[in-house]
């Protein structure tokens, strides 16, 4: 028991690491400083209000993984909805539901269709049931909701802690971008996004973004 505790108690604090580097990822100016001082309930007076309601959302977002009952339960749509509500509290009243209507993607010719509820499920069911290693599932379920952009917007977000709930549930690792590496991560995805092959991007995060536990 005691091991357990010890490792949760590691997951935690990477979580804070995580918290920053998807921040950045998303364009809040931030430091691990900053982070801290947020999740402890501080104040930050060089950051927008928007700013902090994203950090603080990413932080309930983890907490919510990280129960011990949600821990050991399935890495399922329901529980990927449960996660984007927590991304986008605050900033859309449709917040972990299905979006409706079409959206687009900066930077890429990519403009994924409408989500069906039925077939998200099915596909989701299709990358857990093949007989491929966790860390392989985890990233082409990362990927899978990027590129089909299922809610309104937080997909990226979402994705990553999604993976990461079941990359944890199995004991095998996280995955976190590191801040260095913003640019060649967004580069990789936006050729991803592009109908380019996926390959390099899923050699990115299994090398260079995967920290076993």
């Amino acid at each position: 028991m005691c091991w357990k505790i010890k490792k949760m108690n590691y997951i935690q604090n990477i979580t804070i690491n995580s918290i920053c580097k998807q921040a950045i990822l998303e364009g809040v100016a931030t430091t691990f400083a900053d982070i801290e001082s947020i999740i402890e309930g501080g104040k930050i007076n060089n950051m927008s209000s928007e700013g902090v309601l994203k950090i603080v959302n990413l932080k309930h977002a983890w907490e919510f993984i990280l129960n011990k009952n949600v821990i050991l339960s399935d890495t399922n749509f329901p529980l990927l909805c449960e996660i984007n509500k927590f991304v986008q509290e605050g900033f859309y009243y449709s917040a972990g539901k299905i979006r409706t209507v079409p959206v687009s993607i900066g930077g890429t010719k990519w403009t994924p269709e409408l989500p069906i509820e039925s077939i998200i499920k099915e596909e989701l069911d299709d990358i857990f049931n093949k007989k491929i290693s966790d860390i392989d599932k985890a990233i082409e379920i990362l990927l899978y909701i990027m590129k089909k952009q299922i809610f309104i917007d937080g997909n990226k977000r979402t994705s990553i802690i999604f993976a990461n709930h079941y990359l944890i549930s199995k004991g095998k690792g996280i995955i976190i971008i590191p801040a260095e590496l913003t640019d060649e991560y967004k580069d990789l995805l936006i050729n991803y996004y592009n109908g380019k092959d996926k390959t390099k991007i899923k050699k990115f995060l299994k090398e260079k973004c995967f920290m076993k536990i």
